[in-house]
């Protein structure tokens, strides 16, 4: 399988061309930028685009949809439909440009390959992470190291975030390629090892106790985690009890 990934400069988002062996149909996977190494490695390869899957609707990872479209007119874009209504509410013109639906569980053919749609909500209502010959590409939903956040426009909670990561894509096979949404690659073995949220979730670490102010609310610090670029991640907890999951930088420590 042909695999090749471009990462925008600024939000550090990932687009991803994948296609059969040696040419022939492929596809990518969002439309962040830059996209043009893509085409051009498309071109050189001799692969025909038939596909673009988009994870979910956010800006860093559609952007750029109109010139794959205008390299490869005849695409098809596909997304979850939450994602479509969050798209075109936030970007109508990127919205009519979508042609169909992708359905968790229901197998978008390219070629000779299947790409299997998983429903991992949190980040995003309808945030779908693409699996295909041991490969996942988790879009925000989970990253090396650290996870998605549930602050995000159209986020849904924690609870369906963590239930993505550690029911859905970190029950898949050790040895599958985890290919975020932003920065770098990453195994289901790793994160299992060395992910401090998915650490505390299995029973491996504790849970910090530690008061904060998160938001410029009063709660408990229960990690602070990585971030995929370079910053951290805080998983709090508000005095009613309920988790949260927000950017590192809305937290100030007692």
């Amino acid at each position: 399988m042909i695999l090749e990934r471009s990462m925008n400069d600024s939000f550090l988002s990932n687009t991803y061309l994948v296609a059969e062996p040696g040419g022939g149909v492929g596809f990518f996977v969002d439309a962040g930028g830059p996209v043009e190494p893509l085409l051009a490695k498309a071109e050189e390869l001799d692969v025909d685009v038939t596909h673009v899957l988009l994870t979910h609707h956010h800006w860093d990872h559609v952007e750029e949809l109109p010139k794959i479209l205008a390299a490869f007119p005849g695409a098809q874009v596909l997304i979850h439909p939450l994602e479509l209504k969050a798209l075109n509410q936030a970007v109508p013109d990127l919205a009519k440009l979508v042609t169909g639906e992708m359905l968790p569980g229901e197998d978008v053919t390219v070629g000779s390959l299947a790409v299997t749609p998983l429903h991992t909500p949190g980040h995003t209502a309808g945030m779908l992470s693409l699996l295909v010959e041991g490969n996942v590409f988790t879009g925000d939903t989970l990253f090396k190291n650290s996870v998605g956040g549930v602050r995000a426009p159209g986020s849904t909670s924690y609870a369906d975030l963590k239930n993505s990561v550690m029911e859905v894509l970190l029950k898949l096979p050790p040895e599958t390629t985890l290919r975020p949404g932003h920065t770098d690659p990453s195994t289901v073995a790793a994160e299992l090892e060395g992910n401090a949220f998915a650490r505390v979730w299995q029973g491996l670490d504790p849970e910090g106790t530690g008061d904060c102010t998160a938001l410029g609310d009063p709660a408990t610090l229960v990690l602070l985690g990585d971030d995929y670029d370079g910053g951290h991640k805080a998983w709090i907890r508000w005095s009613d009890g309920r988790d949260d999951i927000v950017p590192g930088s809305k937290v100030e420590v007692a």
